[in-house]
């Protein structure tokens, strides 16, 4: 005599809430992850990094870095170091006056995330960046990428 066939077991009610962190958390990481993996790719340098992958990739983590409640006064020290690293280096022209500064940015951003978890994604993406900053150029794209983030990350309502 045959078995009778015996219903499958139903998989608990998923809530659609509750999936909805997963998908964020995992966009996350992998738009946390795409930036650096790009950034690591590059072998010549920050100034190789395609402007319109730039502002795509910014324009996904600047809202994520709203989701994940980044204030920019969370960021400040390293925002106001980099906008004073930009204006020596339009005054003097020489890269080599800042490049040190530049380098040291990134014991700034550790320290950011080590205060809120927040600024750690950012931390992240930033640091890769320092590392590909050897020239005027190589700075002028962090600049470019750092205000692309924040400004879409404002976009957001970001404060």
């Amino acid at each position: 005599m045959p078995e009778p066939i015996k219903p499958k077991p139903s998989s608990p009610p998923v809530n659609s809430r509750q999936l909805i962190p997963q998908v964020n958390t995992s966009k996350t990481q992998n738009i946390v992850e795409q930036i650096v993996k790009t950034i690591d790719g590059l072998t010549e340098g920050l100034q190789k990094y395609p402007i319109r992958d730039l502002v795509k990739h910014a324009e996904e983590f600047g809202p994520y870095l709203k989701q994940q409640r980044l204030e920019t006064n969370q960021v400040r020290k390293f925002l106001d170091a980099v906008n004073r690293l930009k204006a020596d280096l339009t005054e003097t022209g020489e890269f080599s006056k800042i490049e040190t500064e530049i380098v040291l940015l990134k014991p700034k951003l550790a320290y950011a995330a080590a205060r809120q978890r927040a600024a750690k994604p950012l931390g992240e993406v930033m640091s890769a960046a320092i590392d590909k900053v050897h020239s005027k150029e190589d700075f002028e794209r962090l600049v470019q990428l750092l205000e692309s983030i924040i400004a879409y990350h404002k976009a957001e309502g970001g404060k």
